[in-house]
């Protein structure tokens, strides 16, 4: 006669689950008659065999399956939708960010993500069967990773338009504490034992790590400022035929002397004529402006510690008098932006426009009769401030004023251009701060206008010229 199996089935634990034991082996839990039929049927018990219940009898199964497979939803859901963008996040700035410390700061967020996505399998686990010992205090890592994105993504809000992400921002911060809430009453870290010794050694080593990184790979970076060096100065002049026309060459130049590279996004430079002193006091202190142009190109060049970008202007001066003017003065200025903070998305030296299409695309937030504008497309330094900043646009103006020819530079939302208005600097505060935008002037080179005149007369006739006077900074 075969010998029948002995079969014990447990009482229920807080989660509902009752061990099932056959001949003193454990073969499984269940939570329910239908679960326990299952598990003894897998272990090979044949029909007819007897069950002793220990605590409750077998009317009593205290799980409630769909609180518990709601739960289960509720964290899958949350930590699912918490890694997805990290991966997204990560991937674009490991291998796309514009820094050093920003391609570092993408695989963090890499490893982050990837946590978080055992989180999910761990949530599954935890609310089933628990095989996993650690599964809760992977869950519970889950979601302080799910809050701490939540204020992050709020921090980084501040200051910005109310978007999609603001939205997001605050549910995943609602979801990440009613989880927390979930997690704690069901003592979600028990299991975890580490020393404590080992765990505070373990996170004073990370701490001081991670800022020794940040501060060498990112807050240092962050902070130094670009170099701009600019100039004119003056060279040879010459005579045409018949002296009615006099030619005078300045060099311009523009170089970055420093460790940050830059977008030059327009340049300047103006030649102006100082009235000799014999004049009348009322046009004394007014300058005549011969001649003004751009001397950087192409349009939108990257300028490159080291890198110097130098060009020889001939600016012509008709029926010249040596009566006329006292002096000539000679001054650069460049707009340029930081390369490491933002990447220009379209092709600035063709998005340039002009003429009628310009003149029939002006609002009226825009400046009065501009020469040309450039347009173009630019994003962030990382996904992350794409993601919190959202699109951005540059548009670089040129105005041709009859005295002070100038250039505005605007960098803001598509939908959000700032309004121009005369009596406000030309560069927008909030893209100083951001991106580096800066406006470098070159100190003013100035000659004596005679000697020039002499000097080109000289050539002219074929005599040795005199020593042109060196160029005398004016301002």
């Amino acid at each position: 006669m075969a010998k029948t199996p002995k079969v014990v089935v447990g009482a229920p634990d807080e989660r509902g689950l009752r061990k099932v034991l056959v001949d003193g082996e454990r073969v499984g839990r269940a939570r329910s008659l239908r679960e326990l039929r299952r598990i003894l049927d897998r272990a090979g018990v044949a029909p007819g065999y007897e069950i002793s219940y220990l605590g409750e009898d077998s009317t009593v199964w205290p799980d409630r399956t769909w609180l518990r497979r709601g739960t289960c939803l509720f964290m899958v859901a949350g930590l699912a939708v918490t890694a997805w963008p990290l991966f997204q996040i990560g991937l674009s700035d490991s291998g796309d960010a514009l820094t050093y410390g920003g391609r570092i700061a993408g695989l963090s967020i890499l490893v982050v993500a990837v946590v978080e996505a055992l989180s999910v399998v761990a949530a599954l686990d935890y609310w089933d069967k628990r095989q996993w010992r650690y599964s809760g205090v992977l869950v519970l890592v889950g979601v302080v990773i799910a809050l701490l994105c939540s204020v992050a993504l709020l921090v980084l809000q501040v200051g910005e338009r109310f978007s999609n992400y603001t939205v997001i921002g605050i549910a995943l911060g609602i979801w990440s504490l009613v989880a927390l809430f979930v997690l704690f009453k069901s003592e979600a870290w028990k299991g975890l034992r580490i020393p404590r010794k080992i765990a505070i050694g373990v996170i004073i080593s990370t701490l001081l790590a991670g800022a020794n990184l940040a501060y060498a790979q990112i807050y240092v970076p962050y902070v130094t400022t670009p170099l701009i060096l600019t100039g004119a100065s003056f060279k040879e002049s010459n005579l045409e035929a018949g002296a009615a026309k006099l030619y005078v060459t300045v060099h311009l130049y523009v170089k970055n002397a420093g460790e940050v590279p830059v977008y030059i996004l327009g340049s300047s430079y103006w030649v102006r004529g100082e009235p000799a002193r014999s004049k009348s006091v009322d046009k004394a202190d007014k300058s005549e402006l011969i001649y003004d142009g751009e001397f950087v190109s192409p349009d939108g060049h990257v300028l490159n510690p080291g890198e110097e970008v130098a060009q020889d202007a001939v600016v012509e001066i008709k029926n010249p008098d040596p009566r006329k003017y006292e002096a000539l003065t000679a001054q650069t200025e460049v707009y340029v932006i930081r390369k490491d903070r933002m990447k220009l998305t379209g092709d600035y030296e063709k998005s340039r426009v002009s003429g009628k299409t310009l003149k029939e695309s002006l609002t009226k937030d825009d400046p009065v009769n501009p020469k040309y504008k450039y347009v173009t497309g630019m994003s962030n330094s990382s996904e992350i401030l794409n993601v919190t900043r959202g699109p951005q646009r540059v548009t670089v103006w040129r105005l041709d004023r009859p005295m002070w020819p100038t250039v505005i530079v605007d960098v803001s939302p598509p939908d959000q251009r700032i309004a121009f208005k005369s009596d406000r600097p030309p560069l927008n505060r909030k893209a100083i701060e951001r991106y580096g935008l800066s406006q470098e002037r070159g100190s003013m080179a100035q000659t004596p206008y005679p000697e020039l005149l002499e000097r080109a007369r000289s050539i002219e006739k074929g005599a040795t010229p005199p020593p042109i006077a060196p160029p005398t900074p004016a301002g």
